[in-house]
């Protein structure tokens, strides 16, 4: 009920905007199974290329699917037991191949104690299979609060969460290695000015990209802090929930909740761009763009727009009356449950 009526606000904004939303000519697709409903998270597969695992948001059961990067079907689905499934978020894949899955919402505002990050081996073959995952139980340093990003570093390992709030809030690491007794704290090392929704390192480790609704920021990435570079390019969709990197780190890709949504790509340029993919397009091993390049905010982003030139085109009037919808009805569900 709530995301059909809330379509009704974004819906203005998704039908002045035209073909803001359209994939750009890469890698993008469309979320095929009926079952995808709610995709909160998005992460490249390390074992099966043109793969990509997403799972439902709070009130569906705990599985992760499989989808095929080019025909936007599921290949596999994996049900996960023994766990309370209660607010999953986000997935993540590790240098050890292993799939960690973010159980880290709290849709009473910071009042859970503990939450809990699943942690299993990426499957071998894809197929529909059960797996009883290694649980991380997990605490903040300065208390409860609600989370919706988890990314985890693709040569260290560690695991890092962005919380939510509106006005921005920090980025936190776990220890150096999660264990499965006892209790993970994560500590506060960095803030983030933004209403994070997902988060995600380039598969060279020396960019960290996270998303909101309606913006995004590049982070370049260095003995493990965060240096803000820009804005991004962000496509209008319905609930944006999901970002992650192709494997190239060429592209950034973002999904959204709903039935057969479009995971809409967009190609990265510039400072913004990884390390290594830049280093490709050159064809030499030049120095790290964050450092060389121009001015940060706004380079190669739109000219430091938080969404792209298709979206600031819609109007500020209209943008603001769907926004003003969207968050009332947001609140509403949210406290529902």
């Amino acid at each position: 009920m709530w995301t059909r009526v809330a379509g009704i606000g974004v819906g203005l904004v998704l039908g002045a905007a035209g073909s803001a939303v359209a994939d750009e000519g890469g890698p993008g697709f469309v979320l095929r199974d009926p079952a995808i409903v709610e995709s909160s998270g998005l992460a490249a597969s390390r074992t099966h290329p043109g793969v990509y695992w997403t799972h439902n948001d709070s009130a569906n059961q705990a599985q992760l699917f499989a989808v095929d990067g080019e025909t936007g079907h599921t290949l596999a689905t994996v049900t996960l037991t023994g766990v309370e499934g209660r607010d999953l978020e986000a997935v993540s894949v590790g240098p050890d191949g292993d799939l960690y899955v973010g159980d880290i919402g709290d849709n009473l505002g910071g009042t859970w104690p503990h939450v809990w990050i699943y942690r299993f081996a990426e499957p071998e073959q894809l197929a529909d299979t059960t797996i009883e995952p290694e649980v991380h139980t997990v605490r903040y340093a300065d208390g409860a609060r609600d989370a919706e990003s988890l990314a985890v570093h693709p040569l260290t390992g560690r695991v890092y969460i962005v919380g939510k709030t509106e006005g921005g809030d920090g980025l936190y690491a776990g220890p150096q290695s999660l264990s499965a007794d006892g209790v993970n704290t994560f500590e506060r090392v960095a803030d983030i000015g933004l209403w994070a929704t997902d988060a995600a390192f380039s598969p060279d480790g020396t960019r960290l990209a996270v998303r909101s609704y309606f913006g995004a920021l590049m982070y370049a990435w260095e003995d493990g802090a965060p240096e803000r570079l820009g804005r991004l390019p962000v496509p209008i969709q319905q609930q944006g929930e999901a970002i992650t990197f192709t494997p190239d780190g060429r592209h950034l890709l973002y999904g959204s909740e709903g039935a057969g949504t479009e995971v809409v790509a967009k190609e990265l340029t510039g400072e913004l761009l990884p390390v290594a993919a830049a280093e490709g397009a050159d064809g030499d091993a030049g120095e790290d763009p964050a450092r060389t390049g121009p001015a940060r905010d706004g380079a190669g982003s739109g000219e430091g727009r938080d969404v792209d030139g298709d979206t600031v085109a819609i109007g500020g009037a209209v943008l603001a009356i769907a926004l003003a919808v969207w968050l009332g009805l947001r609140g509403r569900r949210k406290h529902a449950r």
